[in-house]
């Protein structure tokens, strides 16, 4: 078996484009170009089956160092906590203080992007400060 080379996160929502616009805010991805011979997304979307229209939507890292995001839209809605969620290392070197500070900076712009803040974890003995977010949808994820 080779080595597996790039790997893609898949999120399960009920608006994909709107979760993966929210994404997008929050690492700087971008949505990729629309598929030849479409002017956009939404020329692409509406070619579509009715019952297809919406259903999913993708985001990138520009600089291709970053997994793709894919966002599929399903019939349920969440209802239990999510057992694989994302870290955006926002803290990274930091610590005490100057962490909790940088932290609580991006908390507080992803919170005016659609965000919640859920809970703020603060240092102890053995490990740093982080904070439990969650997304336009209620996807857990932690600022680290």
């Amino acid at each position: 078996m080779g080595t597996i080379r790039q790997v893609q996160i898949t999120f399960d929502c009920a608006e994909p484009e709107r979760v993966a616009r929210f994404w997008c805010e929050v690492l700087g991805y971008e949505v990729p170009p629309a598929p030849p011979g479409f002017a956009s997304w939404a020329e692409f979307d509406a070619s579509l089956p009715a019952e297809r229209q919406g259903a999913a939507f993708a985001c990138a890292d520009p600089s291709g160092v970053g997994p793709r995001l894919f966002f599929q839209r399903v019939p349920e809605g969440k209802v239990v906590k999510n057992r694989v969620h994302v870290d955006v290392r926002v803290g990274t070197g930091l610590v005490g203080q100057e962490r909790l500070a940088a932290l609580e900076t991006e908390r507080d712009r992803l919170i005016a992007l659609g965000a919640s803040h859920f809970q703020t974890l603060y240092a102890d003995e053995y490990n740093e400060s982080c904070i439990v977010m969650q997304d336009v949808e209620g996807n857990e994820f932690c600022l680290d």
